[in-house]
């Protein structure tokens, strides 16, 4: 499913559960370094952007757009795959959580390095670490479906990106803080009991992307395991946590 049509569709509560987490804020700020220009592309309501440099959001749904706060970047409509910008119009590039809604990710991955003069980063989950994390292996094990093969096999991820930003490419983990206060997938992964909340389901595009029927079953034997205290002694680990690789990365390609 495109981001587009997802976003369009699920995104008027987002901002309610998807706010920056000052972790990653701080994390992402770094990797752009002394950047003095900033392209935000699939930017969402604004989070991550850097304050004090010039920054121009793109996004391509209207419903997104709409929820930047007053005083964001100016924002522009537009895809990943087709930005509207010349060669080297932006001292650095930044993605965050949003290139796994490309349809054409090589592609997108190419703009970001035409447009940006130094400076690629990107933020998300490698691929292969998907069945790192307990609700996809116990509960909604189609998740790992919505990669096609090649992504799951390991080294594939890192290899593009390797191959399509070219220059020097760096990849370091971003383990996820226990109360991570941004909601995507894998937040809440010492927080079980908020995946039953559907205002934290609606903040996270993989249960609109899933089958109904299986993110019904799933939602539903998790609450049941939740209150028997099944899933308290599978992972009782967990809970002594202050974070866990779930496998989301920062990549940092200088051009």
């Amino acid at each position: 499913m495109a981001g587009l049509a997802t976003y369009d569709a699920i995104g008027r509560g987002y901002t309610g559960t998807r706010r920056p987490d000052p972790r990653l804020a701080r994390a992402l700020h770094d990797a752009l370094g002394d950047a003095r220009s900033v392209l935000n592309v699939g930017a969402g309501a604004g989070a991550y952007e850097p304050g004090g440099v010039p920054v121009v959001a793109v996004e391509p749904s209207r419903v997104m757009i709409e929820q930047r706060p007053a005083g964001a970047a100016p924002a522009v409509q537009a895809r990943a795959e087709e930005l509207p910008f010349a060669d080297a119009s932006f001292d650095a590039a930044l993605a965050v959580l949003t290139d796994h809604h490309w349809t054409a990710r090589v592609r997108g991955l190419r703009e970001l390095r035409r447009v940006a003069r130094r400076r690629v980063v990107l933020c998300n989950a490698a691929p292969s670490a998907a069945a790192r994390f307990w609700l996809t292996t116990d509960y909604l094990p189609g998740f790992v479906r919505l990669f096609p093969p090649r992504y799951r096999a390991p080294g594939f991820w890192e290899d593009e990106l390797a191959a399509e930003l070219g220059g020097s490419v760096r990849i370091a983990p971003f383990p996820i803080p226990h109360d991570c206060v941004d909601g995507f997938y894998g937040a809440f992964w010492r927080r079980s009991e908020a995946y039953l909340d559907p205002r934290v389901r609606a903040g996270i595009s993989v249960f609109a992307r899933l089958d109904a029927d299986e993110v019904a079953g799933g939602i539903a034997r998790l609450a049941a395991d939740l209150a028997s205290g099944l899933w308290q002694s599978r992972h009782a680990r967990l809970l002594d946590l202050d974070e866990l690789d779930l496998g989301y990365r920062i990549v940092i390609a200088d051009l």
